[in-house]
């Protein structure tokens, strides 16, 4: 693999994807896992133990929780990303433990810092819309870089798309770069991630977009 992607997704769209006993998201942005392209479950004897990452246990469940299932002990959701994408990271000697990769995921959330850049450009959850080009500049220059955002396309009879994810993309020294333009841009589908029944694509500029406050 080449490069990382942080993930960072936005709790109140993810409830609003999934049935599921998501109560009270919270209303700040989340890391949903740091992911090296083009690789996933590259180890699969090693296995996820929590005690590894014990000392991490606040910041985890503050800034990494399990969005879709509420309850604190449920280690699940972290698993599943160790599984498929920190045994792939570990490669790289910074990210060459549970402890380390979790950890060095928690670091770069609080660099990036992603809720202060948005909430000082004034973007805010709102039940009114947005422009994704506003949104995009104010990332792109704040950040000096393109990230990739994704959206929840709208439902049959809306106007609006749903902001649910942004990707930082990141080199192997952990330097953040611009992330690849989605390919074949007349199709905004393509790229998309799966959640449950509704999927997030990447945004398209074109459309208003919603910033929800609250699960509808």
């Amino acid at each position: 693999w080449k490069k990382l992607y942080f993930a960072h997704h936005w709790p109140v769209t993810v409830c609003k994807m999934n049935a599921n006993d998501c109560h009270d998201p919270p209303k700040y942005w989340t890391i949903h896992g740091l992911w090296p392209d083009r690789a996933e479950d590259c180890n699969r004897t090693w296995h996820f133990n929590v005690t590894e990452i014990k000392d991490l246990m606040s910041d985890m469940r503050h800034y990494w929780p399990d969005v879709l299932h509420s309850s604190l002990n449920r280690t699940q959701f972290w698993k599943h990303e160790w599984d498929k994408h920190g045994t792939c990271a570990a490669t790289l000697e910074v990210l060459n433990s549970q402890k380390k990769y979790f950890g060095k995921a928690l670091e770069l959330y609080q660099h990036i810092d992603l809720n202060g850049c948005l909430l000082k450009a004034g973007i805010k959850p709102s039940s009114s819309y947005y422009k994704m080009t506003t949104i995009k500049e104010v990332l792109t220059s704040f950040y000096g870089v393109i990230p990739k955002i994704q959206c929840l396309p709208p439902e049959e009879g809306e106007e609006a798309q749903t902001i649910g994810q942004i990707e930082f993309c990141f080199t192997k020294e952990l330097q953040l770069i611009s992330c690849p333009a989605p390919k074949g841009n007349s199709n905004p589908m393509q790229a998309h991630l799966k959640l449950g029944t509704e999927e997030l694509s990447v945004c398209n500029d074109t459309l208003p977009t919603y910033y929800p406050s609250e699960v509808q």
